[in-house]
């Protein structure tokens, strides 16, 4: 099929196809405009094919390198920009998912190019991790061969975006080449003390059998990839003590928060997650009957100021008291059995019968009588056994779990409440909810009565310090970073033991130590790798007696943590990156999910600062590294949702040979003819909704999918995918498409420039006759339209979340030009131009397939042309020079004329008596205001409005 079919076939042919069914069938159709139906055909001479003109262009790309020239090496310099998104993690197929993000990062590194940056947009694959793995088990095929396959197969995808990959530098995680380094990264860390090994109660997934981080649970104590129930083991672990950096990763989170470069939720996500608070330890001493236990039981609060509310202590099931109790106490063991297939929120508790605790403040003279009873003491499942102390001091009265806790326990009991919202609310009867901000404290409060509850927790801190009952501390919720993983499909860890030396980090130069063929789809506990003894029997590289490698392997968020920083140097052997190539850090704009907030974005933060303290990136120095950040610029984009079709009677999704489509419209159920309901909904298999990115654009091109995409919602919102509406889409390049033919065809002065040109025929203009006037003032109006949709343009491909009004305000200056085909060719040709190159980064094979109209001989637009910037320097065509007027009678329009824009200095009568004349001074404003019902000059007054684009009369 020929690229344009059309321009084989003359305007009396588009007709005889158009009369002629047998000849209308054997010309293809790929797009026709709407405000141009098969009537209006005949006067066009071919209809665009989007797809033929993708593979041409991709396909010159491909030999001419020349859609956006890689940089081999970039300098330290303002002029790069580095653009990223988010690697993929090689499932086989994309999703539009894939296709929002990717096609936003090659629009904002096309632009950058266009702009003049150097600019690198590199693309890899997120290739190690248990998904991959368990697909491989499920297909019976080692998951090397099967990620293999499956990154070919996405690669082939990807190039039909018309993206400008910079394929020179593609990785793979997986790949030895790059997990060597990851290796020599861990190495790092161990020599620093920031990798280590201890046993510790950690999250264990029975389905995919392995430790999971505690950001790989979620709030209902589920994994994030089998969404199983996880239990808690006590293991030997590896660790990177991300904790030495809390600080520095809470302080930098204002320095990204300004000028928006981070979003706000990524923000306030991170800052929860690492979770800094500022409260006290206090010391509740116990009463043990029975049991030898004298420690005191120790709590940490924010809430000092209500300690005269306790009513109970809670323990984590892990606290050292209840393991000492539970050993001699098979019903406390029952219960702390049942803990791991509990909810997350349950109020379930286990009362220890032989033990009470004492409120520090029982011993203050002045402390009312409740506070000195002793309290008793729980086994509760909502108390984390790795935060704070591992018991908490529940207060009913002040705290929503906590009260839901006691009414559980102690349904007819009372609440106490010590503080409330103002001294005359002093006493708050007690059914009402737990009063949780801070207030005044209440008669319950003893001594502290009527004070304000945070001055009053201060004091009664440093009362209790004198007592040795508590001290200041501060806690983080931020644990360190659990890094082991019992699988195969992972880097492995580079450690060796040996029963005389420890634990020895693998030298260097036996790097990568690589995965072993073994028997990885074997079920079974503990770690694929322990199979291989080929693998685990070594030698110690200090001592050379027998010895075992570690057979974990690593979270493959350490992958993550550090492949942007390869990218600057993905062939060096020796280094994970030069230092040179480290000058290129950090990414100027990264793209990417906000799912990502508290996993992979927090451990690149964490991991850069460990690389900036380091001879990788020397332009970070002792006093800065840590406030090196990994990306400038965050840009997350929301999801993609697909259109589901519901039957009313059951809510059943339907599937698409279910649903009769016959009026797109109103859709209906072809089992009962009821009309189905719509829904938007997260693509998913069982929903019926996904869409195959690759099918899409098949059939209607990849430039009109990326512009559909980006058109129909802002960048950070959901899209509500909807094919039917690409047609808007189709139709302006189709139109713009005859436009540029059109011009294309005009004689044409291509030495001079528009600007010159206007400037030239300005000064004529006082002698200009009624039609050269007419000229001149579309030439001015499309002069203006350029300059207005340059300034924004610009400013929403360097804001990026307004993209999609890149793609309409492009459409609005298409119609300038299609309504002022009386301009000269001089100022039409450079509107195209400009236009034509403001559109590249969103459609860059359209854009090419116009430039080469306009200028058959040149090379790529990427190469021949920079992106466009505005020019005031021509005064005389920032006001039109005749602007509409709305001639208002008694409120009601009238007519509208074509007068002047008023001087600006006029107001008042002078600028009524000025808009009157030259009302009157038009031919329509003669012959209709001056005489009969409509005389202006009868009005009683006259208000101008707009700037004098209306003015109301009132008549008698």
């Amino acid at each position: 099929m020929p690229l344009l079919q059309s321009r084989l076939i003359g305007c009396a042919a588009a007709r005889r196809a158009l009369s002629n069914p047998s000849l209308h069938n054997s010309i293809r159709r790929p797009i026709i405009a709407r405000h141009a139906p098969a009537a209006t055909l005949s006067r066009r001479c071919y209809a665009i094919d989007l797809t033929s003109i993708d593979n041409k262009w991709r396909k010159r790309w491909k030999e001419s390198n020349e859609s956006m020239k890689p940089s081999d090496k970039l300098a330290d310099s303002k002029d790069n920009h580095y653009v990223l998104p988010m690697f993929p993690y090689p499932s086989g197929t994309l999703h539009l998912g894939h296709l929002r993000v990717y096609s936003i990062a090659d629009v904002i590194a096309r632009f950058r190019s266009l702009k003049g940056d150097k600019v690198m947009l590199p693309m890899g694959w997120d290739a190690f991790g248990l998904p991959a793995e368990n697909a491989a088990i499920e297909r019976n095929v080692a998951p090397e061969k099967w990620t293999t396959i499956n990154m070919a197969k996405m690669k082939e995808q990807l190039e039909l975006m018309n993206g400008s990959w910079d394929w020179n530098r593609e990785l793979s995680t997986c790949d030895p080449s790059f997990y060597k380094h990851t290796q020599k990264l861990f190495l790092m860390l161990h020599e620093r003390g920031l990798a280590y090994q201890a046993e510790a109660e950690v999250n264990w997934d029975p389905v995919d059998k392995t430790v999971l981080a505690n950001e790989q649970v979620d709030s209902n104590g589920c994994s994030w990839r089998s969404g199983v129930k996880v239990e808690k083991r006590n293991l030997k672990q590896w660790f990177f003590r991300i904790s030495e950096f809390r600080e520095a990763l809470l302080e930098e989170l204002e320095a990204l928060a300004k000028e928006n470069a981070w979003p706000e939720r990524v923000l306030a996500q991170q800052k929860n997650w690492l979770g800094k608070s500022a409260g006290a330890s206090v010391k509740f001493p116990v009463l043990a009957m029975g049991h030898d236990i004298r420690a005191a039981i120790e709590v940490f609060t924010t809430r000092p100021d209500t300690l005269f509310g306790v009513q109970y202590v809670a323990l984590a099931a892990s606290h050292p008291i209840v393991a000492k109790l539970a050993a001699s106490d098979p019903e406390l063991q029952a219960f702390i059995d049942t803990i791991p297939g509990l909810p997350a929120d349950s109020k379930v508790g286990y009362l220890l019968p032989h033990l009470r605790a004492i409120n520090p403040l029982a011993y203050h003279e002045e402390t009312p009588d409740a506070t000195k009873v002793s309290l008793p003491v729980y086994v509760a499942p909502y108390v984390l056994g790795d935060y704070g102390e591992g018991a908490v001091m529940g207060v009913p009265g002040h705290d929503l779990r906590d009260n839901a806790f006691w009414k559980e326990h102690h349904y007819d009991a009372p609440v106490r409440q010590v503080l409330s919202a103002s001294e005359d609310e002093s006493t708050t009867a007690m059914e009402n909810e737990p009063f949780v901000e801070h207030g005044i404290m209440s008669e319950h409060s003893g001594y502290f009565k009527g004070k304000h509850s945070a001055a009053a927790g201060e004091e009664i801190v440093k009362l209790l310090e004198k007592a040795e009952l508590a001290k200041p501390v501060e806690k983080w919720r931020l644990r360190d970073w659990l890094i082991s993983r019992q699988r195969y499909w992972g880097t492995p860890i580079p450690i060796i033991h040996c029963d005389t030396c420890g634990s020895v980090p693998v030298p260097d130069e036996q790097l990568p130590v690589k995965l072993p063929d073994v028997d990885w789809s074997e079920t079974r506990s503990g770690s694929p790798l322990e199979s291989s003894a080929e693998f685990v029997n070594t030698t110690c590289p200090k001592c050379n007696s027998a010895a075992r490698r570690d057979t974990d392997t690593m979270d493959t968020f350490v992958d993550s943590s550090w492949y942007y920083a390869r990218f600057t140097d993905p062939h060096n052997q020796d280094q994970p990156f030069s230092p040179e190539a480290g000058k290129t850090l950090p990414v100027d704009t990264y793209i990417g999910g906000i799912e990502h907030a508290i996993l992979h974005l927090l451990y690149a933060r964490f991991i850069f600062k460990f690389l900036a303290s380091t001879d990788l990136l020397p332009q970070y120095t002792e006093e800065t590294y840590k406030s090196a950040e990994p990306f400038k610029r965050l840009i997350t984009q929301g999801m993609v949702h697909g259109k589901t079709y519901i039957d009313p009677d059951n809510g059943r999704f339907l599937k698409p040979d279910e649903v009769d489509l016959t009026d797109p419209n109103k859709p209906k159920v072809v089992a009962s003819g009821r009309s189905a309901n719509i829904a938007y909904e997260k693509m998913s298999k069982s929903k019926y909704n996904g869409v195959d990115p690759s099918e899409f654009i098949s059939k209607y091109g990849a430039d009109a999918t990326r512009a559909h995409m980006l058109f129909q919602a802002p960048v950070g919102d959901v899209l509500n995918w909807d094919e039917g509406k690409i047609t808007g889409v189709t139709r302006w390049l189709q139109r713009l498409h005859d436009q540029i033919t059109a011009i294309a065809a005009e004689p044409c002065e291509k030495n001079t420039s528009a600007r010159d040109y206007l400037a030239a025929k300005h000064g004529r203009i006082g002698s200009a006759s009624a039609k050269e006037l007419a000229q001149w003032d579309a030439e001015a109006g499309i002069w203006r339209d350029v300059q207005r949709t340059i300034a924004s343009v610009t400013a929403s491909y360097d804001e990026v979340y307004s993209l999609n009004t890149v793609v309409s305000d492009l459409m609005i200056l298409t119609n300038t030009l299609a309504d002022n085909t009386t301009a000269s060719p001089i100022v039409k040709r450079e509107a195209a131009q400009a236009l034509i190159t403001m559109m590249a980064p969103i459609t860059p094979a359209f854009a090419e397939e116009c430039w080469d109209l306009l200028h058959p001989s040149s090379p790529s637009i990427f190469e021949s042309t920079s992106f466009p910037t505005t020019d005031a320097s021509l005064a005389e065509l920032v006001r039109p020079r005749v602007q509409p007027c709305a001639v208002q009678i008694n409120g009601k329009v009238r007519g509208v004329v074509n007068i002047p824009p008023p001087p600006a200095e006029l107001a008042g009568d002078e600028l009524r008596d000025w808009m009157v004349k030259e009302i009157l001074q038009t031919e329509e404003g003669a012959a209709r205001f001056s005489v009969g019902q409509y005389d202006l000059r009868a009005a009683k007054r006259a208000i101008p409005v707009r700037g004098g684009k209306t003015i109301n009369f009132v008549l008698k």
